[in-house]
């Protein structure tokens, strides 16, 4: 069972940090930590992999540049960090050996002498659960990490990965990242969503504004033209406008933006303690940060949860 408490301050919500020291640079990023911090906001996610899709980034630019924040504003007790490893297709970097280097490498970029939750960040089926169970779990072992999780696994290999826990008699998975969102919801079905609920795991649920999609500023061909997401966002198009009309619809009867119902909606689905999102400024932050003040009824929840 997890121990992290997302709502710690008053919010929950994990920041998400794919967009530090990428489209959030220095002060700018700076500015998105200090923002969420003032708003009570402790916890952060990221990856060792950020941002090595962009030219000339290599990863760990994001866990560098909160490594610099939490070091500069003095606030690394009061924070709860998770980052994780083993993304872009090679199967050796979730075998012991990898991870341990690897924890190793994001704790140097991060500042820190423990990483709070530390994930699988995906799957390899060629790889035995023994082997990710016991590569993960030896970073709990060694006080390197406090809980461990994974990210982007299906639920027959989640049982998986917790029975070989369970039998080597380790510390086992107590979080699930997947994507999971109004126009997205087959990566945390109703098969996940009964593991997580029946073994006190906590799914924290990536992309849950869709990349950006559920915002609404995407609407018409021309907008996704130009964005840094757009490439992302597309995977929406088809699906999104029936979503988007209701969203509009509950926008109109409550006064609240489109970020903040998409995040009100996900907090009330079941196993989901708190969402992810990101933000590139501090305006973007407080639009997010709307949805622990919106009391969503049960008929529009309905609503919302008929469109998928």
């Amino acid at each position: 069972m997890s121990t992290l408490h997302p709502s710690i301050g008053g919010i929950p919500l994990v920041l998400g940090g794919n967009v530090f020291g990428w489209t959030a640079k220095g002060e700018d990023g700076f500015a998105v930590l200090d923002t969420f911090y003032e708003a009570g906001g402790r916890m952060i996610d990221t990856a060792d992999i950020y941002s090595a899709w962009i030219e000339g980034h290599v990863g760990g630019e994001s866990e560098r540049l909160i490594g610099q924040w939490l070091e500069l504003r003095g606030v690394r007790q009061e924070m709860l960090i998770h980052t994780k490893t083993g993304m872009f297709g090679d199967p050796e970097k979730l075998k012991p050996a990898a991870v341990a280097s690897a924890i190793d490498a994001s704790l140097d970029r991060l500042r820190t002498d423990y990483i709070d939750l530390y994930y699988a960040h995906c799957d390899y089926e060629e790889l035995a659960p023994e082997v990710i169970v016991e590569a993960l779990s030896a970073t709990v072992a060694s006080g390197k990490a406090r809980e461990i999780g994974c990210s982007n696994y299906s639920a027959a290999r989640v049982l998986a990965m917790l029975d070989a826990a369970g039998a080597a008699g380790v510390t086992p998975f107590t979080v699930l990242q997947n994507q999971y969102n109004l126009v997205a919801r087959q990566d945390y079905g109703p098969d996940l969503q009964a593991i997580c609920t029946s073994r006190d795991m906590a799914m924290l649920p990536f992309f849950g504004l869709a990349s950006g999609y559920l915002s609404g500023k995407y609407r018409k061909p021309e907008d996704f033209e130009g964005s840094d997401r757009s490439y992302r966002v597309r995977d929406y198009a088809e699906s999104g406008p029936a979503v988007l009309a209701v969203m509009d619809a509950i926008a109109a009867e409550t006064g609240a933006n489109l970020p903040a119902i998409a995040l009100a909606w996900l907090v009330r689905q079941p196993g989901i303690p708190a969402p992810i999102a990101s933000a590139r400024s501090p305006g973007q932050l407080a639009e997010l940060l709307e949805f622990t003040r919106v009391e969503l009824t049960t008929e529009q929840l309905d609503r919302l949860t008929s469109t998928g």
